[in-house]
């Protein structure tokens, strides 16, 4: 049944691809901590090698991996197969955050659309993947994205969502600082 990999093979990449859905986990050192799990859409991921990947991550009511990944690194994603074959796919790493502002981010960018709302992209390096059968995970049909993000962020403006971002997005639940940048400027 599950088995463990040391890099994303090419299989794992086309199991990836197909995925509309995905789950990103994250954690604070403190035993008190709340774990924070958020569901990802909207063909944001990205496999940057076998051993790297990345996300572009849009402004949300909070920043929990932002926060999470700046105080200790430690990410894993989970894939499910919602259609076909049953599988559960998880990749497990160091992550970090990059900002609009990082010298890096001009690079990263062009792996992906930058979507109304973009607040940064996390990148993992991988050092685990591990496959399970998913028996579990029940069949869904994909209806399509919603677009109520893109809505609201253009009703709130390049203003507002900075705003936004600084009244939301410079601390997690647990009170850890979390990198904001600009996007606009």
């Amino acid at each position: 049944m599950g088995k463990e990999y040391s890099q994303i093979s090419a299989e794992h990449s086309e199991f990836i691809e197909k995925q509309k859905l995905f789950f990103v986990c994250t954690a604070p050192l403190s035993a008190e901590g709340h774990i924070n799990v958020s569901p990802k859409g909207f063909d944001c991921f990205r496999m940057l090698s076998p051993s790297r990947v990345g996300y572009l991550d849009i402004v949300g009511s909070g920043n929990e991996t932002s926060a999470h990944l700046q105080e200790n690194g430690r990410i894993t994603f989970m894939f499910c197969a919602f259609d076909g074959s049953p599988k559960i796919l998880r990749l497990y790493g160091r992550g970090r955050t990059v900002l609009p502002v990082d010298m890096e981010w001009a690079e990263l960018a062009q792996h992906f659309t930058i979507l109304p709302a973009t607040r940064q992209i996390i990148v993992a390096d991988i050092s685990m993947v591990k496959s399970s059968c998913g028996f579990g995970v029940p069949l869904y049909d994909y209806a399509g994205e919603r677009d109520h993000a893109f809505k609201w962020a253009e009703k709130k403006g390049e203003d507002g969502l900075e705003e936004y971002k600084k009244e939301k997005n410079r601390v997690s639940i647990d009170g850890l600082p979390a990198p904001i940048a600009n996007l606009f400027t």
